[in-house]
């Protein structure tokens, strides 16, 4: 069964080779251009990760921790060009899962995934 991650607002030139890296894995993806498609997409997707780059959303601390807490079994990811987000220092803390630098090294990206499906795998045998 493919697994569904939702995409949001990754610029076209990085979401190509993403979409092709998670096919390959079998991972199936669905676009998001901004934050309303998101909340349309978690109420209307069966996604278990959302990936959420940092350069291009304007989200904070609240808006990560509201997300989290109404879709608790959806599992958040971020990427972002900058190393510190010291505006979203409790989201990061305690609602992101992880947080991954661009360039975006796919192998970490899986690695996460694949943590993410052990995770799943130990709380529903």
């Amino acid at each position: 069964m493919e697994k569904k991650i939702i995409l949001s607002r990754i610029p076209h030139d990085e979401l190509q080779e993403m979409q092709q890296v998670l096919s390959r894995h079998q991972y199936g993806n669905h676009v998001v251009g901004h934050m309303d498609g998101l909340v349309e997409a978690l109420a209307g997707n069966s996604a278990f990760c959302v990936i959420l780059d940092l350069d291009t959303l304007d989200v904070n601390n609240q808006t990560i921790r509201k997300l989290t807490i109404q879709y608790p079994n959806v599992y958040f990811l971020c990427i972002s060009r900058n190393r510190f987000h010291p505006e979203l220092k409790d989201a990061i803390c305690y609602h992101i899962y992880a947080c991954l630098t661009k360039p975006l090294d796919y192998d970490e990206l899986l690695y996460w995934l694949r943590c993410i499906d052990n995770d799943n795998e130990d709380q529903h045998p």
